[in-house]
C-alpha cells in the first residue's frame, strides 16, 4: 500500500495567527512535524497542504514539499483531498495519513499505528488514535475529545463531554479514552467523506468526525500509548518550549 503523508497547516487562527512558523528551538512548528513524518518509513511521500504562500515558500526553501490549496476549506479533510486530487499520479496512492500541523512533537510511531491498521484490512476506510485518560480532570475538559469504542475498536462516539457517563464508581468499569487528532483513510473513502453534508451532532460538539459517523462511515481506532500535545495557542507553546 502506498501511503501519502499530508500535513495541513493554515497561517490565519484567531488564537495564534501564523503559526506554523513560530519558531521552537530554532526550528519552526510545521517544519518540526515533517521533520518528525519523515522518521515514518510507511509514508512514501509527505506534502504539506497550505492556503498561505509564506508557509508553502519555507517549507520548500527548507528542503520540504508544499502544495497551495484553496482558502475556503472547511477541515484538513478536505485540503488532504484537494491535495490527492491535484498531485501528479493521484491514483497511486492507495491511502493518506492526516498529520496535525500543530503538534511539533508528534511520535512517528503514532503514523506508523495508523498505516499498519489501514493494512490490517480492507474493510478499514478511516483509522484514527485513542489513548487511555489517567488524569481524573481530563475527562471534564471540553478540550480534550474523548470517544467510546465497541469491542472490536470501532468509534461509536466522540466527545467533549465526559463519556462514558459513570453512574457508578466501580472498579473496572471507569476508563475513559481521549481522542488522538491524527487520521487515516483510503483515497476513495477520504473522496467520498470530504464531500458529506455537515451533521447535527457536529454541529452540537464541533467534532468533525461525527459527520462521518452520522452518515454511515466506521471509524476505526488503536490505543496508543503516547500522548499528543497540539499547539493552539502561545500559551500552549511556551509549556512545550523545552521539549525535544
Amino acid at each position: 500500500m502506498n501511503i501519502l503523508g499530508i500535513i495541513p497547516a493554515r497561517y490565519a487562527s484567531t488564537r495564534f495567527p501564523g503559526k506554523p512558523l513560530v519558531i521552537i528551538n530554532g526550528t519552526s512548528m510545521i517544519m518540526r512535524v515533517y521533520e518528525q513524518a519523515k522518521k515514518c518509513v510507511d509514508l512514501q511521500k509527505i506534502i504539506v497542504a497550505t492556503d498561505d504562500q509564506r508557509i508553502c515558500a519555507h517549507v520548500i526553501n527548507h528542503g520540504g514539499e508544499a502544495v497551495m490549496t484553496s482558502e475556503t476549506h472547511r477541515s484538513g479533510t478536505e485540503r488532504c483531498r484537494e491535495v490527492l486530487k491535484k498531485i501528479p499520479g493521484s491514483n497511486d496512492w492507495q491511502a493518506v495519513i492526516n498529520i496535525q500541523g500543530d503538534e511539533p512533537f508528534i511520535n512517528p510511531e503514532q503514523i506508523a499505528q495508523i498505516a499498519a491498521l489501514l493494512r490490517s484490512s480492507t474493510h478499514i476506510g478511516i483509522a484514527t488514535l485513542i489513548k487511555k485518560i489517567s488524569d481524573p480532570e481530563e475527562p471534564f475538559d471540553p478540550n480534550t475529545v474523548k470517544v467510546v469504542t465497541d469491542a472490536s475498536g470501532r468509534a461509536l462516539y466522540f466527545s467533549r463531554s465526559a463519556i462514558p457517563y459513570l453512574r457508578e464508581q466501580s472498579e473496572g468499569e471507569n476508563t475513559r479514552y481521549k481522542h488522538i487528532g491524527i487520521y487515516g483513510y483510503r483515497s476513495k473513502v477520504l473522496n467520498e467523506i470530504a464531500n458529506l453534508p455537515v451533521a447535527p451532532p457536529e454541529k452540537s460538539e464541533k467534532l468533525e468526525q461525527l459527520r462521518w459517523l452520522y452518515h454511515g462511515y466506521t471509524v476505526y481506532t488503536a490505543i496508543t500509548e503516547f500522548d499528543s500535545k497540539g499547539i493552539d495557542t502561545p500559551n500552549d507553546l511556551s509549556k512545550l518550549i523545552n521539549i525535544g
